[in-house]
C-alpha cells in the first residue's frame, strides 16, 4: 500500500509540474516529416514499457516521424551512443551521465523518476561468509563501470570505512558479472533491475546492501544537445508519453510483467518483484534533484573516477528557448 500511495503523490506531481512543458508536445515544426527519432534502451525500465505499447509510434506517425529502438547492455554504452550521434534520447541511472558529461559528451538531463534505492544492491552467494560492507575488504566485486551500482559501492564502502582501492573491481556488464557470480570467480556482485530480482530467485543470494539510506537510485532520461535544442517539441511529445505509460503501468504491474517477460527473458516472478521497486511518475529536474547529483559528481571527482570537476546544472534542459 506504501507503493501505491507513493506512486500516486509521483504521477499527480508529474501532472502539476509537466503541464507547462508538455502544452504544446504535438510535433508541428518545419520538417519533422521523414525524421527518424532514436531512442536507446536498456533490457528494462519505462521507455521498454512504452516500446513494448507501441505508443509513441501512433503518435508520431501522423507527422512523418518514425521510431528506431536500440538496446544497450547498460547506460554507458547508451550514453556513448549518444556521445557520438548515433542516438537522440536514452534512459540511465546516476553515475553514467557525470562520466558522460565528464568526457565532454554534450547532452541534457530532459527529466527524472522518483527514487527507488531498493532496486539496486550488493549481492553475495547464499552460503557466502561474508556477513557485512566491511568484509569486502581484499574481495572481487563484479560492477558495470559507470554504472547506477557503481555510486551505490562507493557508498557502500564509505559507510563502513572503506575506500574503492581497498577492494577489487571487477568491470562487467551484466550478463558476464552473472555468469562470474555463479562460477565464484567474484565475491560479491553490484547489480541493479531486473537483474537484481533475477539473481535473487535464481540463486538465492543474499542482499548484503541495497540503497536505503546510501542512494536515491533515480531514473534519468537525457537527450542530446542538439537534438534537444533542435526538436524541443519532439522531446516534450516522448515525456508525455512517458507520463501517460508511467501512469497506465504503476497500476497494470502485473499486465507488465506479462509483457515484458518475453521480451527480456526474465520470469515473470522476477519482474513482479522488480516492477514492485521501480519509481513512476516522471518530472522535470528540481533544485533538490540538481544537488544530489552533483555530490555524486562531486565524489566521483575526489576519488579520482572522473578527469575533472562538472557542473550538473549546466546540463540540465529548460524546455524550449523563447
Amino acid at each position: 500500500m506504501k507503493l501505491v500511495s507513493r506512486t500516486g503523490r509521483s504521477l499527480r506531481l508529474a501532472a502539476l509540474l509537466l503541464v507547462p512543458l508538455l502544452a504544446g508536445a504535438t510535433v508541428e515544426h518545419a520538417g519533422a516529416a521523414d525524421l527518424k527519432l532514436r531512442i536507446g534502451v536498456q533490457k528494462y525500465g519505462t521507455l521498454v514499457i512504452l516500446q513494448q505499447r507501441g505508443t509513441l509510434e501512433k503518435r508520431l506517425q501522423a507527422q512523418g516521424i518514425t521510431v528506431q529502438w536500440t538496446e544497450f547492455p547498460a547506460g554507458p554504452q547508451l550514453l556513448e551512443a549518444l556521445n557520438v550521434g548515433s542516438l537522440d534520447f536514452g534512459t540511465t541511472g546516476e553515475a553514467p551521465p557525470v562520466f558522460a558529461q565528464a568526457a565532454g559528451a554534450a547532452l541534457v538531463y530532459v527529466g527524472v523518476e522518483p527514487p527507488a534505492p531498493v532496486g539496486e544492491a550488493i549481492l553475495v552467494p547464499r552460503d557466502s561468509t561474508i556477513a557485512a560492507t566491511g568484509d569486502l575488504k581484499g574481495k572481487r566485486i563484479a560492477l558495470n563501470k559507470g554504472s547506477n551500482v557503481h555510486y551505490l559501492l562507493v557508498q557502500a564502502l564509505a559507510k563502513a570505512g572503506l575506500k574503492p582501492a581497498d577492494i577489487r573491481s571487477v568491470f562487467l556488464p551484466p550478463a558476464d558479472a552473472r555468469a562470474a557470480f555463479e562460477r565464484g570467480s567474484v565475491d560479491a556482485w553490484a547489480i541493479w533491475d531486473p537483474f537484481l530480482a533475477a539473481a535473487q530467485e535464481a540463486t538465492h543470494a543474499r542482499v548484503l546492501s541495497d540503497g536505503s539510506g546510501l542512494v536515491s537510485n533515480h531514473q534519468f532520461y537525457l537527450a542530446s544537445r542538439a537534438f534537444a535544442d533542435a526538436h524541443p517539441d519532439l522531446v516534450q511529445a516522448v515525456l508525455a508519453e512517458i507520463v501517460d505509460v508511467d501512469r497506465w503501468a504503476s497500476t497494470h504491474q502485473e499486465e507488465v510483467a506479462q509483457l515484458l517477460s518475453p521480451r527480456t527473458g526474465i520470469s515473470v516472478e522476477s519482474l513482479r518483484v522488480a516492477l514492485a521497486r521501480l519509481g513512476y511518475g516522471v518530472t522535470p529536474l528540481d533544485d533538490a534533484v540538481v544537488a544530489e547529483q552533483q555530490r555524486i559528481a562531486d565524489s566521483f571527482y575526489e576519488l579520482g573516477l572522473i578527469p575533472t570537476r562538472i557542473s550538473v546544472r549546466d546540463a540540465v534542459w529548460t524546455g524550449p528557448k523563447s
